[in-house]
């Protein structure tokens, strides 16, 4: 198991989620872990909860991990989730995100040598 038990249940994992996303797995145990069961239990689609879940899951990671979640990740998925950007756009918009971030660092030197 990957999770280490903490003694107090206040440095629990779930305890870093947002409320929405606790009543979210709690529906979800509640309907025995069934995702399909879930969408009309919430009156969204199957492709709609599971981006919902993959969110949760995404974020407790990052609890149990000790790092705080994505803000782009989060903007991108919430912006999905209300149908305002399609899967593809917003995968667009990452990888444009990430390669811009790639290069910031190089340009950083080349722009620091030819400064002297």
């Amino acid at each position: 198991m990957g999770y280490e038990k903490h003694k107090e249940s206040s440095d629990h994992a779930l305890g870093a989620l947002p409320r929405e996303d606790l009543d979210l797995i709690v529906e979800f145990v509640l309907q025995s872990g069934s995702i399909k069961d879930l969408a009309a239990a919430y009156g969204v689609t199957y492709p709609t909860i599971r981006l919902r879940l993959d969110k949760v899951v995404e974020r407790l990671r990052a609890a149990v991990d000790g790092r705080q979640p994505d803000p782009l990740k989060e903007l991108l998925a919430l912006l999905v989730e209300r149908g305002e950007i399609s899967i593809s756009g917003a995968r667009s918009i990452r990888d444009l995100v990430q390669s811009l971030q790639r290069r910031e660092p190089e340009q950083g030197l080349s722009q620091k040598g030819g400064d002297s």
